[in-house]
């Protein structure tokens, strides 16, 4: 079923964990993404978004996912991931996406608090709910970098963060607290700053750039009010290297199918066993 409202943060905060929000590009990894929650009973989100649009197309994309979430048997969100362009995030909303992310996140503060609060505007007029983001994570959404730790001056601040979900009213807010996008092995949570902005907001916290972070940071952050975890490096590579594996043995019989289909599996692997990961000690 496709999620409506902000519940599936608010649910999952309540009862200890957060909801996993996993990058999808292709029909298999939809099909994988969803799965994972029904085999887990949990809600899960897709995250068919801006970036991700490059290679499979808006409408392609969105349809699949949205179409996938109506028939699913456990709750899907479709949320428009990383957006930068209001056009763009108004035909999400019109298109019946759950939830949109406004990404102003390189902007200057004022231009950032502009813009995303004309976001909450578009999307609260269709019932959506919003994320904005607050602070600079390094890395890249797409690919592994290598980036290292956000620098402290580009990490959240609290003080600002107050100011920010005020004057813009969004639902939930993503934050650097030393999360990077991408495997980056030298990364670790500014839990104290993490705790700082808990204090300061009262809207669910958004952890991107999970990957590659200690299980145990990442269960410490659900404890300090992130109710909402963005997955792709772990997805990419899982798929990769199944496809990898499987290869040589498909080639002589031209089975791509079979090929697709270990590639659908090994995400849904993945996506499940980061599911029962996300959850507060």
């Amino acid at each position: 079923m496709l999620s409506r409202g902000t519940a599936i943060l608010t649910d999952a905060l309540a009862a200890g964990r957060a909801v996993g929000a996993f990058a999808t590009y292709n029909l298999e990894q939809v099909q994988a993404i969803a799965a994972a929650g029904e085999t887990t009973g949990l809600p899960v989100m897709l995250l068919a978004g801006s970036s991700h649009f490059n290679h499979a197309g808006r409408r392609l994309l969105a349809t699949l996912a949205l179409t996938a979430a109506q028939e699913s048997t456990t709750e899907v969100g479709v949320h428009l991931d990383h957006c930068r362009d209001l056009d763009e995030l108004r035909w999400c909303v019109e298109a019946g996406y759950s939830s949109v992310m406004y990404d102003g996140s390189h902007d200057p503060y004022e231009d950032n608090v502009a813009r995303t609060a004309e976001a909450v505007r578009i999307a609260h007029d269709h019932g959506v709910w919003v994320e904005g983001e607050l602070g600079a994570l390094a890395g890249d959404e797409d690919v592994t970098t290598g980036a290292g730790s956000g620098a402290p001056d580009t990490m959240t601040d609290p003080v600002q963060a107050a100011d920010f979900v005020a004057r813009t009213g969004v639902d939930a807010l993503a934050v650097a607290v030393g999360n990077v996008h991408g495997f980056a092995p030298d990364a670790h949570l500014d839990l104290e700053r993490l705790a700082d902005l808990r204090a300061a907001v009262t809207v669910p916290l958004v952890l991107h750039g999970a990957s590659g972070l200690p299980e145990k940071e990442i269960r410490e952050a659900i404890g300090l009010g992130v109710a909402k975890v963005n997955v792709n490096a772990e997805l990419r590579r899982a798929y990769l290297h199944a496809m990898t594996e499987e290869l040589p043995t498909v080639l002589p019989a031209d089975d791509a199918v079979r090929l697709w289909r270990a590639g659908r599996e090994a995400v849904r692997r993945s996506a499940h066993d980061t599911i029962g990961q996300l959850v507060r000690p």
